[in-house]
């Protein structure tokens, strides 16, 4: 509660005559604010202390800078594509395995160094004011607006911020420099254009399914973890009523081409899960429309990277025949043409429309007629 012993009030006359000194002295008597002590952390100017102290928060805003510019240059021009861990290509190799982590280091190390620099300046140069207040309750009056700008602005001169210029350029640098990183890393996933050659299997609208001349077969491949191991072509006898498997790409191409095969099995957008249905189920499998002929009777096939926001759909619940991401937990009816029915998912898993050819194999009769995954810029569905 007010104590009732507050100055009078100035009038606008008196108000505007006042420096910022008069008025941050009255704006604490309004407030009924008593400063028990308000001491100055370097009351001796210009020290080598405190010149190494400057120097010191300076050099956090700097390394803060050139972590967050390291950031934006990384995640711009580092090698981020794929490389086969062969002796041949091992430096290239080394190189791209090292993509993620730098980048999630020298993020780390902007971010980190800048809230050291701002935590060791307050320690050094924000005056430790030690203050009793009342409670005043009640809507600012004019005289309580110009008196807190002026306590404000006291504040600031206080910290001795304005003549630091050492720290202040620093800061900027560091400030700038990630706040450039954080621009660039949500920008730098709208830089590829999904128009740009929508042909072409590399494009944002097709995936290693699509041939890459007419007449291509491209047959459906296991992985069976080991890159020594021959190809495994699937055959319909080869998976069980109720089963799940994903499978790549595989064009006769490639056959003996290591870097091909491999690349095939760690393209983010080819793995695909061949589901066999109970015939039960298969009975009761309600179809997209003008997709009805996609699959080859029991056997449906899905894109495993979810519509969400791309994790990968691992695991099939057989007795519920439901495909589900382990991410947040969204499921998809396998028996509805993989249409989710919970979580935060809205659109159904993609087909890839499958046959078996003259020598028993699974094949791809032609890419998927949509995107997989998650929605990008100008998707039309």
């Amino acid at each position: 509660m007010s104590s009732g012993n507050e100055p009078k009030p100035p009038t606008e006359a008196e108000l505007a005559a006042m420096d910022r000194d008069q008025l941050v002295r009255l704006g604490t008597a309004l407030d009924g604010v008593e400063i028990v002590d308000y001491p100055d952390p370097w009351p001796v100017k210009g020290t080598k202390a405190e010149k190494r102290a400057e120097r010191m928060v300076a050099l956090w805003f700097t390394l803060s800078g050139l972590a967050g510019l390291a950031f934006v240059v990384s995640l711009i021009w580092w090698p981020w594509q794929y490389q086969e861990p062969t002796t041949a290509n091992s430096n290239n190799h080394f190189l791209y395995s090292l993509y993620t982590p730098f980048l999630g280091l020298t993020l780390g190390v902007s971010v980190l160094a800048f809230g050291i620099g701002i935590l060791i300046y307050t320690k050094k140069f924000i005056p430790s004011e030690l203050a009793v207040q009342e409670r005043n309750d009640g809507p600012s009056s004019e005289v309580d607006k110009q008196t807190i700008l002026a306590q404000l602005a006291d504040s600031g001169n206080r910290s001795t911020i304005a003549r630091r210029s050492l720290v202040k350029r620093s800061a900027g640098l560091g400030i700038g420099a990630l706040g450039l990183g954080l621009v660039a890393l949500p920008v730098a996933s709208f830089i590829k254009d999904p128009w740009k050659d929508t042909e072409n299997k590399n494009s944002l609208w097709h995936t290693g399914w699509q041939p890459e001349y007419p007449g291509e077969v491209v047959y459906l491949r296991r992985n069976t973890g080991k890159s020594t191991d021959p190809v495994h072509l699937l055959r319909p006898e080869d998976l069980d009523a109720g089963a799940m498997e994903t499978v790549f790409p595989y064009r006769t191409s490639e056959a003996g081409d290591h870097e091909a095969l491999s690349k095939a099995l760690k393209r983010s957008d080819n793995p695909v899960m061949l589901i066999r249905l109970r015939t039960s189920d298969a009975a009761k499998v309600v179809k997209r429309k003008g997709q009805e002929d996609f699959n080859f009777g029991d056997y449906y096939a899905y894109t495993k990277i979810c519509s969400h926001v791309g994790c990968p759909t691992s695991l099939y619940e057989q007795r519920t025949n439901r495909i589900l991401c382990p991410c947040h937990q969204s499921q998809f009816d396998a028996l509805q043409y993989a249409k989710p029915v919970f979580g935060p998912a809205t659109r159904a898993l993609a087909q890839l429309p499958i046959t078996v050819n003259d020598e028993g194999y699974f094949v791809a009769r032609g890419d998927f007629i949509e995107a997989v995954g998650p929605a990008f810029w100008e998707r039309k569905s």
